[in-house]
């Protein structure tokens, strides 16, 4: 196997859900995407204005349960940005503006409809994909660091800065 070395540290690595494609990102604010058929990188994400934190796979296309949608990667950056990314072609989809401060935790819902970015902005956003668009927000005492759905989609469990975990209700 290569090793490649980057011009920050690399903060997050994440396989799809195939085990085919790996994703990385870094400080030096890329996101790639490796192929291992080809042992190489095969798309240079280039689009955030500072670190890109974490990275996270959608639950959709080949070899998942939503096959009728295509597979997706999320980044989120100390820019306050989420991005989503076409992963075949390497091509941003959207940019998810909402947050203030940096973006620690991204999650994609099990069945990939909702998006849930947790911040340092003590907001939790759950953003719909087919809309583009912010459809809740849970606002904390305390930044966040990590948000997780449960299967059934109806609650989503954030931790916070301030020695906090919590289960909220999400209902649409």
């Amino acid at each position: 196997m290569n090793f490649v070395r980057f011009q920050g540290e690399v903060t997050c690595v994440k396989w799809d859900p195939t085990g085919s494609l790996l994703a990385s990102c870094s400080d030096d604010i890329t996101a790639k995407i490796w192929s291992m058929k080809q042992e190489k990188f095969v798309h240079d994400l280039k689009d955030h204005a500072k670190e890109i934190y974490t990275i996270r796979w959608s639950p959709t296309g080949p070899g998942t349960s939503n096959t009728n949608h295509q597979l997706l990667l999320e980044s989120a950056s100390f820019d306050s940005i989420v991005k989503l990314w076409d992963v075949e072609l390497g091509k941003l989809l959207y940019s998810l503006n909402g947050h203030r401060d940096p973006v620690y935790s991204v999650a994609f819902s099990p069945n990939g409809e909702y998006l849930a970015s947790g911040s340092l902005d003590k907001s939790m956003h759950i953003w719909s994909l087919k809309e583009n668009k912010i459809v809740k927000t849970y606002t904390a005492s305390g930044g966040i660091f990590e948000v997780c759905w449960n299967k059934e989609v109806d609650k989503i469990a954030p931790c916070f800065a301030n020695n906090t975990v919590c289960v909220l209700d999400f209902r649409m």
